[in-house]
């Protein structure tokens, strides 16, 4: 077996926050607790709604907890660009060999029409699709296009995907029921992140996927997707979710768990990792303390599976 290849991938829509670090703190230490590389990738795929200065700040905020990396960002490497936003001719790419295995479609579905179909909701809260689109015609796919831009969606079978996951053990998934056709490129033309992210990973060698539990139900979308363009598929584990004091999901928007909110608090990027391993179950308490000195402690076992709320006080 190779070099473990992990990788970190942030959406610069905002400063990071202190989820978007617990969780890169994991997989840094997942690929380097193996002797492995790390990859920076900016996931950029909706650039109405990112900025390349919020990616270079990415660069920065990881750098200030000592979580350094091997290839990508500013650093580049073999494997560029490390932009989603410049791939799309190799996303395209693989959107043809798709088309051309006869799995892909045109759908005109609206999200409006998607929710008003009372379909069942999947484990992630996405609308299982019904499938209206599946069967249209030549004709209706032209008359169609004369009203609206299609999405396109790739057909899954009758099937269930299981994989074992590094911390949540063996998950299975029915695509069929639990999914349905799924989205690769949107109406704007924007391609999807279940396509992008395994190009990517693919592309730029990736074995190990660390990454938060909410995209837990992606990864058997993902594993299909592998597996129909003939891509080694790499190992999976996902963290719990850092929730605010009172249990929602943080948000880039909660300024007050951002980095900078710390920084401003005169935080250094020890004490900040300290405290972050400490809610991983790495330390007993939180104490300043560098990356490279929880390698010898860290342990998925440790980690708990129930997301973890930020106890009041501890920032």
């Amino acid at each position: 077996m190779g070099q473990v290849v992990g990788r970190f991938a942030p959406t610069p829509s905002g400063r990071m926050h202190l989820g978007n670090l617990f969780c890169s703190l994991l997989a840094w230490l997942a690929a380097k607790r193996e002797g492995g590389r790390v990859v920076l990738r900016v996931e950029d795929l909706d650039q109405e709604r990112t900025s390349p200065l919020f990616a270079r700040q990415a660069e920065e905020d990881l750098k200030f907890l000592g979580l350094f990396w091997d290839e990508g960002g500013s650093l580049g490497g073999p494997h560029g660009p490390y932009e989603q936003g410049k791939r799309s001719p190799y996303y395209q790419e693989l959107l043809d060999r798709l088309e051309a295995l006869g799995l892909v479609y045109p759908c005109f579905c609206s999200r409006a029409e998607l929710h008003a179909a009372n379909a069942p909701h999947a484990s992630d809260g996405e609308v299982v699709y019904s499938g209206k689109c599946r069967s249209l015609t030549a004709e209706e796919i032209t008359l169609r296009r004369e009203k609206r831009s299609p999405a396109l969606r790739l057909r899954v079978p009758e099937e269930t995907i299981a994989f074992v996951d590094g911390h949540y053990g063996l998950v299975e998934q029915d695509l069929a029921t639990e999914c349905g056709d799924f989205i690769l490129r949107r109406s704007d033309g924007v391609f999807a992140y279940q396509l992008a992210v395994v190009a990517d990973d693919a592309a730029m060698g990736v074995t190990q996927v660390v990454r938060g539990r909410d995209l837990l139900s992606s990864a058997p979308r993902q594993i299909y997707l592998y597996r129909l363009l003939g891509f080694p598929e790499p190992e999976f584990a996902h963290a719990p979710l850092l929730l605010a004091p009172d249990g929602r999901r943080l948000s880039k928007r909660d300024r007050d768990v951002s980095l900078e909110a710390l920084e401003e608090k005169e935080y250094t990027g020890p004490e900040i990792v300290g405290k972050l391993a400490f809610l991983a179950g790495l330390l007993h308490r939180p104490e300043a303390v560098t990356p490279q000195e929880l390698l010898p402690v860290f342990s998925w076992d440790k980690v708990p599976r129930e997301d973890v709320c930020l106890p009041q006080g501890l920032f």
